[in-house]
Formats: C-alpha cells, structure tokens, sequence
C-alpha cells in the first residue's frame, strides 16, 4: 500500500523562493544572457533577399531625339529671327534716318546670314526672294553639341 500511496502524491512545481540556488560565475552568467539575447533575436529577425526585376526590353527605349521623347513639344511657338549683319552707330546718326537711308552693315553681300531660334544660333542660310517675298535657303545647320550647349 505504501508504493500506492507515493504514485498519488504529485509533485507541486516549486515557486521561485522554493526553488535551489545555484552559485554562476559572473562569466558564466553573462554567457548565458547573451545566448539568450541571440536566440530572442533569430526568432525575430527578418530573412531578406535581393529584389529580383525583370529586365528593360532596350528595343522600345527611344533616344534623346526621338519624336516619342519630343512628341509634346511640336505645338510650341518659338521666336525665330534672321541677322542680316551689324552695324555701330551714334545716337545722332540714328535721329537723322529717313526714307532711302542706306544702313551699311559689318557683312559682305556673299556672306551668310545666321538663323536664330528663342536668340541661339542654330543656322546659316542665304537670302532668296520668291514671288516678291524673301526667304532663307538654309545652307549650314550647327552641330547638334552647339546647338544644345545653353540647354545643359
């Protein structure tokens, strides 16, 4: 009867005065606090990876100069102007102008004239006259560098 009496006594968790104290070196102590730190911390770290993108298809990519890139700005007005050449005069020889005044310009009459667009040189042409009005022949665009050099 005495072995039946031991199975029905349980065992009652000890509280935390009741239980053995155990004497850890310092050493030992502050091991097992950071063994326990890098457990919590695996628990909640986070598993990244590279992101994975598909690539660009380079066939539809358009330059700088494509109509698609420049599409919106067909409908822009810009201001363009033709410079004949220069002259420097004196404020009292421009009070005395009048009708069949001849203005004699830097120019030679074989000379080109420059094609200006919002004031920057993008060309060069020679006078022609159709049907009683004048026009430009454009006879040398600027390298594209040139052209855009103010734009940068």
């Amino acid at each position: 009867m005495a072995e039946n009496e031991e199975k029905n006594i349980e065992e009652v968790p000890k509280t935390s005065e009741e239980k053995e104290h155990v004497d850890i070196s310092e050493e030992e102590a502050e091991a097992q606090m950071l063994a326990a730190l890098e457990a919590e911390q695996q628990k909640d770290s986070v598993n990244a990876s590279i992101a994975d993108f598909p690539k660009f298809d380079e066939s539809k990519k358009k330059g700088f100069f494509e109509d698609d890139k420049l599409e919106f700005l067909k409908d822009l007005q810009l201001n363009v102007y033709i410079e004949l050449g220069r002259t420097k005069m004196q404020i009292k020889d421009i009070l005395e102008l009048e009708r069949g005044y001849v203005i004699e310009l830097e120019k030679l009459a074989s000379e080109p004239v420059d094609v200006f667009v919002n004031n920057k040189k993008i060309a060069e042409g020679e006078v022609v006259v159709i049907d009683k009005h004048f026009g430009i022949r454009i006879t040398n665009l600027l390298d594209t560098n040139e052209r855009l050099s103010g734009l940068k």
